[in-house]
């Protein structure tokens, strides 16, 4: 019998032995070294963004002549395609739209979790990336529920087959009110048009309930492709799908180059042929754009496509840019696809793709996110399908295969613009070649005037209390606005997610520590057009807008979090707000409070985090509910 010392906590394993099978915790153990490099490489990562801080750095194109970390590839035969990257799986050929969203939902039994399945996979969407992060919540066992669900679904086992029957006569019904027809004609050969595709943690989360033979907490990375290709990968297989993941928060080539070895030992553990994980890259962090073709060559054979969107990306402009007080974001409302630095992020991303590999190989491009949902008053949601319309034919115009919904309702609005188009995808359209000038550099750092105004502000503070108090409850996905606007029909809710949370917070430090200029006056705060938005503004913006919070309705915050997981919401924000070190990451402070409700113990756990990142740069990213003892290794 094979021996395995990864400890899992509590009686997870015999809870969930559906999941944690004896062959993922066989090919666990046998991917259980990656963790130090894994932590490694983290490591590295704060350190250059330390020196970056320290130095007042800018980020710059990599030396031509040097090596990818972790490769035999130099970075110059990368950027001319002198390397080996992936044909295009059938599967993957076609994808206009495809949805993203948790497969699980917080604190519910099976038959309702999984109906998230159930809606993504007869949506009608190309593809679903059924998500493992950012919009999935972490609360008490989550990530094992994402995982059951999206085995039962996969397996298409009876649990999971009697609800999607449920749900495609409820869809039915939708369909023919809004839309004026049914969208479903024959449930089960619904059940099989929608590629499967799976979003891992980043390499810069830990699992909550594993940790390595050492005692240091599993990446969450591992756990995360493990779980997920191990128990699904002979099902897919069979059917004849693709194993396909989305790789989120890459950094650096040598970041991609890690996870190509991690995908290639699980490979070469399961048997199967080097390349047979497809992945896509989301480009979410600024560095990342500075070496796109290293990323691809990097991870060769498993690479099909990048994926481009707002939210993250503009927070890891930001966080890159904390030390340079003239980089100051305008409201979030202005930092559209077609603004300075997301404009030209945008554009090398199309010119990256569009570049072969020697074997003539293109990649994909998977345009961003449309969050609106039509829920609302005709108005309100004729005007937001609309602006969705306008997005996704900007989008396909551009060059993108295709994009994001965050909700199974908007794949059919969405998705004739691509049918009108008629084209599969758009590999090979012809751009100019990339190039690695200083003027590149600082176009994907270009600030260009915008609002910067106290109803922006407001938007920011709220929206980032509303998705701190959904994070606390384990709703990481999830339909908010603010709160000015609550009751009013014809503002929509947005689907939002980690992401969301993250950027509003990083535009505030902005603001605050850089001194940012309001462009318009406003009455009720008596600020002027030209005054600078202070630390005494913030406060009472925040003493106003969490009122706000604590009278709405228990529609838009739920009544017993306004006594639980608001308050804590509350006290991040204003840490990280009155911190003069720029934290690097809002989850970090939410994922050591999830499941604690108290006040104070929120407040010794933020002080924890940011006395260890201030005195030695550390991110404390462990369960801190995981005790850690002898007793708790077991032999597996």
């Amino acid at each position: 019998m094979t021996q395995h010392t990864i400890i899992i906590r509590d009686n997870l394993k015999e809870q969930y032995s559906d999941v944690y099978t004896p062959e993922v915790l066989t090919a666990l153990s046998a991917l259980a070294h990656f963790n130090k490099d894994i932590k490694d490489v983290m490591g590295i990562r704060m350190e250059r963004r330390a020196e970056r801080q320290l130095l007042k750095k800018r980020i710059g194109f990599l030396d031509p002549e040097t090596y990818i970390p972790r490769t035999t590839i130099k970075v110059q035969e990368a950027r001319e395609g002198k390397f080996e990257g992936a044909i295009i799986p059938h599967d993957l050929q076609r994808q206009w739209i495809q949805g993203t969203g948790p497969a699980a939902k917080p604190n519910t039994p099976v038959e309702s979790s999984i109906r998230n399945v159930a809606y993504a996979l007869l949506s009608g969407a190309d593809g679903w990336m059924f998500d493992g992060e950012d919009a999935l919540g972490q609360i008490s066992t989550m990530s094992l529920d994402n995982q059951r669900n999206l085995k039962l679904a996969i397996h298409k086992d009876p649990v999971f087959l009697k609800v999607a029957e449920l749900i495609a006569a409820q869809m039915n019904r939708w369909a023919m009110d809004f839309l004026g027809r049914g969208i479903i004609s024959n449930w089960k050969e619904q059940l099989e048009f929608t590629t499967k595709i799976f979003r891992a943690r980043g390499l810069h989360l830990d699992d909550r309930h594993i940790r390595d033979a050492s005692g240091v907490a599993m990446a969450a990375s591992l756990v995360d492709l493990t779980l997920y290709v191990v128990n699904n990968y002979q099902a897919l297989q069979k059917a004849g799908s693709s194993i396909v993941l989305y790789l989120p928060k890459i950094q650096t080539a040598e970041e991609a180059a890690l996870w190509n070895e991690i995908l290639t030992e699980l490979e070469n553990h399961l048997e199967i042929s080097e390349g047979s994980i497809k992945v896509y890259v989301l480009v979410e962090q600024l560095e990342a754009t500075y070496q796109l073709m290293e990323i691809r060559a990097a991870l060769g054979k498993h690479f099909v496509g990048f994926n481009t969107g707002r939210w993250d990306y503009i927070n890891s402009v930001s966080d890159a840019m904390a030390w340079d007080t003239s980089f100051i974001n305008p409201n979030i409302e202005s930092i559209t696809m077609t603004y300075g630095y997301m404009r030209n992020y945008e554009d090398r991303v199309r010119r990256a793709v569009n570049t072969p590999d020697k074997h003539g190989n293109f990649a994909l491009w998977q345009g961003g996110m449309e969050p609106n949902i039509p829920v609302g008053s005709e108005a309100g949601v004729s005007a937001s399908m609309e602006k969705a319309l306008a997005g996704a034919a900007r989008e396909q115009r551009e060059g993108a295969s295709g994009k994001w919904v965050a909700h199974w309702k908007m794949v059919h609005i969405v998705r004739p613009v691509w049918e009108k188009a008629g084209e599969a995808n758009q590999l090979g359209r012809k751009f100019p070649p990339l190039s690695y000038s200083q003027q590149d550099a600082d176009g994907l750092i270009l600030i260009e005037p915008a609002p910067t105004t106290i109803r922006g502000a407001r938007n920011l503070l709220s929206v980032a209390l509303q998705y701190g108090n959904a994070f606390g409850q384990g709703m990481q996905a999830a339909a908010l606005k603010p709160a000015d606007f609550f009751g009013n029909d014809d503002i929509l809710y947005l689907m939002e997610d980690m992401a969301t949370g993250e950027i509003r917070l990083s535009i505030l430090w902005e603001w605050i520590h850089k001194g940012a200029i309001l462009t318009e006056d406003d009455p009720q705060t008596s600020t002027k057009s030209g005054d600078v938005f202070s630390m005494d503004l913030y406060e009472q913006l925040m003493k106003e807008e969490y009122e706000k919070l604590l009278q709405a309705d228990n529609k838009d915050v739920y009544t017993a979090s306004k006594t639980s997981t608001l308050p804590i919401a509350r006290e991040i924000a204003h840490v990280y707000i009155h911190s003069g070190v720029k934290p690097p990451w809002y989850i970090d402070l939410l994922n050591i409070n999830l499941n604690n409700m108290d006040l104070a113990e929120a407040k010794k756990r933020i002080t924890l985090y940011m006395n260890a990142f201030k005195e030695n740069g550390k991110r404390i990213t462990e369960n801190l509910d995981f005790v850690n003892s002898t007793e708790a290794v077991r032999s597996l």
